[in-house]
């Protein structure tokens, strides 16, 4: 990511924190109606589990300046992801859904650019989630 697609992404995600609640709620809503396979993955009151995405997203988006130290969080909790059933194909729809939950809070100000700098975001940090939760075959992870 580009120092300006970190600040888009930083800046963006603080105008939809007053409203966290809300966006994980329009997140999940989203989700499961692009990929209704996707939600036995989550377990419990999904209030919660939108407590957890937002405090999740916001320590990835302050962390966005410095990856390397943010990597082994994010292998770590690609890796735990497996145990709940995701596969590398639910990658795809959690990023479209976090990008529509994004555009509806962010209205007008969801621009070309901040779109761009979120999917570069998403696509970065997937990837590496993906390699670390399943790497090629004879290949160890971090």
């Amino acid at each position: 990511m580009t120092p300006q697609e970190v600040e888009l992404v930083q800046a963006s995600f603080g105008k939809v924190l007053p409203q966290a609640e809300a966006a994980a709620g329009l997140f999940y809503e989203r989700l499961f109606e692009i990929a209704p396979h996707v939600r036995p993955y989550f377990r419990g009151n999904l209030r919660a589990q939108g407590a957890k995405l937002m405090t999740t997203l916001c320590a990835v988006v302050e962390s966005l300046h410095d990856l390397d130290e943010l990597m082994p969080s994010v292998r770590a909790m690609a890796r735990r992801h497996v145990a709940y059933g995701v596969t590398p194909a639910d990658y795809q729809p959690v990023g479209a859904a976090l990008v529509h939950a994004l555009s509806v809070h962010l209205g007008e100000e969801f621009t070309p650019d901040v779109r761009g700098a979120w999917l570069s975001a998403y696509a970065d940090l997937s990837s590496e989630m993906i390699m670390a939760a399943y790497p090629p075959r004879g290949a160890e992870g971090p």
